[in-house]
């Protein structure tokens, strides 16, 4: 379900500004309903598994029944905090999230809450007009479970801006050029190279393709998930920090995850194709440090890198292991626009004890 489009608009006076957040508050919004043809519709579009899109599958999988992308259910969250919190409040967006954690599957018809506990904030140093926040987020269900919680940091206009102190900055050191998985060699899947968790190849680096992201697309993601203004119009954007109509991060993760299994459901299909078992792959229990480094504009041509940086069995499960990744896309300029760090559960061919 999409929530209306007419936003909370609040009296000016009545707009939230980093001096409103009070630190170990916590503020409940919203009652979002989620329905089977809101999952399907959003995994056909980006996040095309199974457990997702087929009742019958999913009854079959480890996650026992229809349910939502995680990315769907981040998405859900991004849109009760915008008409709850975000479209009242003077924001400014979010550099990025330290953790997210999926506990439970977000299904048919559940309808879902998000709490917001304030737990720190601070003034920027070097724009006095702005201060920075880090919150936890987590998305209720209607028995009061917990779907998914998230650490995460939240930039907003002042009221009464601080001052800058007086004198010349101290001069910056020239700072290296940090690595990137486009300094690495790239391995190509094929129907030789297994997809079981023994056969994960640590230090791998996959190439998963680019998108552009356009105008109309920006906009409908944005009306239906996150309707800030900077993400709606284009005068907003390039008066905002971004500089730009600016992609919703959720939009930008939403993307590269579709780039991910459009690139395994081809190597599933290469293994099938010459007669080799296929290993299920998933669910995924959530992501660590998630920068959206730059902002995604519109024109902006996104190309997307996946390495496996760790593998390790599960003692609770014997019959998978944790694939860990770090993701990252870039810009047609070569700068890094994206970047987190990803887990997989994947099926083990021989269990472990």
């Amino acid at each position: 379900m999409t929530l209306s489009d007419a936003a909370v608009q609040a009296h000016p006076d009545q707009v939230l500004h980093h001096e409103d957040l009070v630190v170990g508050r916590t503020i409940t919004y919203g009652a979002y309903t989620v329905t089977r043809s809101d999952i399907i519709a959003f995994a056909t579009a980006f996040d095309p598994q199974p457990i997702h899109l087929d009742e019958a599958a999913a009854k079959r999988s480890i996650v026992g029944g229809l349910c939502a992308s995680g990315f769907h259910t981040c998405a859900v969250m991004m849109r009760l905090l915008c008409d709850g919190f975000l479209l009242r409040s003077t924001s400014l967006g979010s550099p990025g999230l330290d953790e997210v954690k999926w506990l439970h599957p977000l299904r048919p018809d559940d309808t879902v809450s998000v709490a917001i506990h304030v737990l720190e904030t601070r003034d920027l140093q070097s724009r006095p007009d702005v201060g920075i926040s880090k919150m936890r987020f987590e998305l209720i269900n209607q028995r009061g479970a917990v779907l998914l919680s998230a650490l995460t940091n939240q930039l907003m206009r002042r009221r009464h801006p601080g001052t800058e102190i007086a004198g010349e900055r101290p001069a910056k050191a020239p700072s290296a050029i940090a690595p990137t998985l486009w300094d690495e060699p790239v391995e190509a899947a094929t129907p030789q190279h297994g997809n079981a968790f023994e056969d994960i190849v640590v230090g791998e680096v996959q190439d998963l393709g680019g998108h552009a992201f356009e105008r109309d697309e920006i906009i409908a993601f944005a009306r239906q998930f996150d309707p800030q203004p900077f993400h709606l119009d284009e005068d907003a954007g390039k008066r905002s920090l971004f500089g730009g109509l600016a992609a919703s991060g959720w939009h930008t993760a939403a993307i590269f995850i579709r780039h991910v299994v459009l690139a395994r459901q081809s190597h599933e299909a290469a293994l099938q194709a010459v007669g080799k078992p296929v290993a299920e792959w998933g669910p995924s229990p959530g992501f660590r440090n998630l920068a959206w480094v730059k902002p995604v504009l519109m024109g902006d041509r996104i190309e997307f890198r996946n390495k496996v940086i760790e593998k390790r069995p599960l003692q609770s499960r014997p019959d998978r292991g944790l694939v860990v990744t770090q993701a990252e896309g870039r810009n047609q300029h070569g700068a890094i626009v994206y970047r987190f760090t990803g887990q997989m559960f994947v099926a083990r061919r021989s269990p472990g004890v």
